[in-house]
């Protein structure tokens, strides 16, 4: 190396020197322009939409031409508010949310005490992937499953009748619906419970034992109150889910009419879509308050 590469001076990059810097003096820069993306996406279409959806409900259908009207009047939520139909099939919907979350929650506790508590690592595993498996599989091939072990002279009958008892019976009812929509979600409710659990430290469980309780007085009052964040944040899930949902009503249900059922006939057949955009902002009024109720119990957290 000569001397005068030696005292030459070395190029510096000043643009990524300057760049670094005004991270350094702004730290929430980076931040910024690392959520910028995700959140011009929420905002954009996400909020957007939802207050797109709740201009759409103020507006009205001229019923000759159905062209959409836009004056604003509040016909569409007096239509859903003075008819017993619409409140029966509101009261309906929320009914089988609530049986669909409750069936979860009783079946996904012992599930996830087991996974967390009890199951080897292996075990553990193998039990994950049959939680996680049906999640796999289109939702639709899972209904039409359903459908083949429901049906009048599916699996459930064939087998009742095999061994003298008489047949269920029970395909297209709301009791096979609320039997598809608690194992179609089951999963979204076991996964909670199972964080909730394993994160209870085992000092507590050892303390308790040391203390003279039995088992069954350490579940109910170590293990319950702790594990409950978990199972109430699986609840938003699994009530969310099917106080939404449309299509198994349609496959498995009778012809009873859900809020989805009704959006989707409001928009697709009658094309009155004001009207179904007041009616669909009613199961968001209904989580809104479920989210408020959920917070209080800590479920955000056990998120």
């Amino acid at each position: 190396m000569t001397v005068d590469a030696v005292g030459r001076p070395r190029p510096t990059r000043g643009g990524a020197v300057a760049t670094r810097s005004i991270f350094w003096r702004i730290p929430w820069l980076r931040t910024a322009l690392l959520l910028a993306p995700p959140l011009t996406w929420f905002v954009v279409i996400y909020i957007a939409s939802l207050a797109l959806l709740l201009v759409t409900a103020f507006w009205a259908i001229d019923p000759f031409t159905t062209r959409i009207i836009q004056s604003w009047s509040l016909d569409n939520f007096q239509q859903i508010l003075n008819e017993p139909t619409y409140l029966r099939i509101i009261g309906r919907t929320v009914l089988m949310a609530t049986r669909v979350t409750v069936t979860d929650a009783v079946i996904a506790f012992p599930f996830a005490y087991y996974m967390a508590r009890v199951a080897s690592r292996r075990v553990q595993t193998a039990l994950f992937a049959a939680v996680l498996l049906p999640l796999w599989a289109s939702y639709l091939a899972r209904l039409y499953a359903w459908i083949l072990i429901l049906n009048h002279s599916g699996v459930l009958n064939w087998s009742l009748q095999s061994i003298g008892l008489p047949a269920a019976n029970i395909a297209y009812s709301d009791v096979a619906v609320w039997i598809v929509f608690s194992y179609i979600w089951l999963p979204f409710m076991i996964i909670p419970a199972y964080a909730a659990l394993e994160r209870i430290p085992d000092s507590l469980l050892e303390a308790a034992s040391d203390l003279g309780a039995r088992r069954w007085r350490t579940v109910r009052d170590v293990v319950l109150p702790l594990a409950l964040p978990g199972v109430v944040a699986g609840s938003i899930f699994t009530f969310s889910l099917t106080l939404g949902d449309y299509i198994t009503p349609v496959l498995i249900g009778g012809g009873t009419s859900f809020i989805g059922n009704v959006v989707y006939s409001s928009i697709g057949i009658a094309n009155n879509v004001p009207f179904a955009a007041a009616l669909a902002i009613v199961p968001i009024a209904i989580m809104a308050l479920y989210l408020i109720g959920a917070k209080r119990l800590g479920a955000f957290e056990a998120l």
